[in-house]
């Protein structure tokens, strides 16, 4: 929602927007382009009698705002409709979808895009470090979206990227998630198949060759060629690490060229990720040798495993990862960058789906390569949530407070320590408290 005020704001609109919460890096975002920020849900901020209401898929009936919305006979729609008739419309659209990576490939390929002098605009549901926004109109045909499978609002319940009408689509994997909208996988599976149907023939779909339940949904019905890509072999699109550090990769497309480039991330999911990116770029005529490139001029995305710090040789990073696959799969791309260092993780399962209690059997075994976990316990986390956490043993900290979490930590972490901070919210600031602490004390 903060960057479809972004691009509304861009297109000449007045914009004001509300939220519970605004923290960084969007709320700094929106401040610096000149986007009032309400905190809260109260009716007063619609007294200005807006021309149009873009509803967030976090506002319900209920809320004091969205009743006088309807109350007031007020115009209204929703940010992915908002996106689809003002931003859209006649545009090479190419979304990104699936549970993890999204907004890393998002922000890869429309980087490519960029640095092939194609100036795309793009939507992305993060801040690409390349850009230093999370959106832009562009000034050409092209424009890369993320496309989310959330609801659209209280008033659609269709998933988001229903909208977007994609011409090219990169499907990266697909797995069990959002389990306060969905009962189950098959629910989800649905969503994209209704994605599906939305791609033309003339189109192109990027997809996992490696992921099963992404196979299932080609076999409900796919109208559009499609391309795959896997790490390794196995895949029309192939890519690997030239080196034990994973700072070189080589990507090979469907017929058999290749390229290599050194680059600034690691890690096998972002390969992955890149891979996609790649491939995508293709649909819009950049070579692999171009694409490939643009790759070493990649600096990633904020709060997307961004170093924030390093205070003596303690390094410490912001990651935005809340699904338990994303977890592991990023603590391993440390192990294998940092061979010898520990790997710290503060964790905070703030998701509503790590509340209901769908990933406790899989938390502690995401942490497993963890040197040391300290973990925040929100409220209303179900009984069985501690003790799911069983395996983690000593290396375990858990804590409901957000001070004496900190305190804990900054008094065991160790010279060379990698220390992650974990949560799709803002951790009670705990990552800047630390920071500001060790700066104190271990400077």
């Amino acid at each position: 929602m903060g960057g479809v005020a972004a691009l509304a704001k861009a297109a000449g609109f007045e914009v004001s927007g509300s939220d519970a919460n605004v923290y960084p890096p969007m709320s700094t975002q929106l401040r610096e382009l000149g986007v009032e920020i309400h905190e809260g849900y109260d009716a007063a901020q619609l007294d200005i009698k807006p021309d149009c209401i873009v509803v967030g898929n976090v506002m319900s009936r209920g809320m004091e705002v969205v009743e006088a919305m309807l109350d007031r006979d007020l115009p209204y729609t929703s940010g992915p409709r908002w996106l689809a008739e003002n931003v859209l419309r006649e545009r090479h659209v190419l979304a990104v979808a699936g549970t993890h990576g999204k907004t890393t490939t998002a922000s890869m390929l429309a980087w490519i895009l960029e640095d092939a002098g194609l100036s795309p605009g793009f939507l992305i549901g993060g801040v690409p470090s390349n850009f230093a926004s999370s959106a832009s109109f562009g000034d050409s045909e092209y424009f890369v979206v993320e496309a989310d499978e959330y609801d659209t609002a209280f008033f659609d319940k269709r998933a988001k990227f229903v909208h977007y009408r994609p011409r090219t689509l990169i499907l990266s994997n697909l797995e069990y998630d959002h389990a306060d909208i969905y009962k189950d996988l098959a629910a989800i599976l649905w969503q994209f198949h209704q994605l599906l149907r939305t791609v033309p023939g003339r189109g192109r779909i990027v997809r996992n060759a490696l992921d099963e339940n992404l196979s299932e949904l080609i076999s409900q019905g796919c109208w559009t060629p499609v391309e795959s890509f896997a790490i390794d072999d196995g895949a029309e699109w192939t890519a690997r690490f030239t080196d034990a550090a994973e700072r070189r990769i080589s990507v090979q497309d469907p017929a058999g060229q290749s390229a290599t480039t050194r680059w600034q991330l690691g890690g096998r999911h972002n390969l992955e990720n890149a891979l996609a990116a790649i491939a995508a770029a293709r649909s819009a005529g950049v070579s692999l040798q171009q694409a490939t490139d643009a790759l070493s001029r990649f600096k990633g995305v904020k709060r997307r495993m961004e170093r924030t710090a390093t205070v003596g040789d303690i390094a410490i990073y912001d990651d935005f990862a809340h699904h338990p696959t994303a977890i592991r799969r990023t603590i391993a791309a440390m192990k294998r960058r940092y061979p010898g260092q520990r790997i710290v993780v503060a964790f905070e399962p703030r998701s509503n789906t790590m509340k209901l209690g769908v990933h406790n059997a899989d938390i502690a075994a995401s942490l497993d390569e963890a040197d040391v976990v300290w973990m925040y316990r929100p409220s209303g986390m179900q009984k069985s949530f501690e003790s799911s956490l069983a395996s983690l043993g000593s290396r375990l900290h858990l804590f409901d407070d957000y001070d004496k979490l900190v305190t804990d930590m900054s008094g065991k972490v160790l010279s060379g320590d990698q220390v992650i901070f974990m949560s799709n919210g803002d951790f009670g600031s705990a990552r800047q408290t630390l920071t500001a602490v060790l700066q104190r004390t271990r400077s």
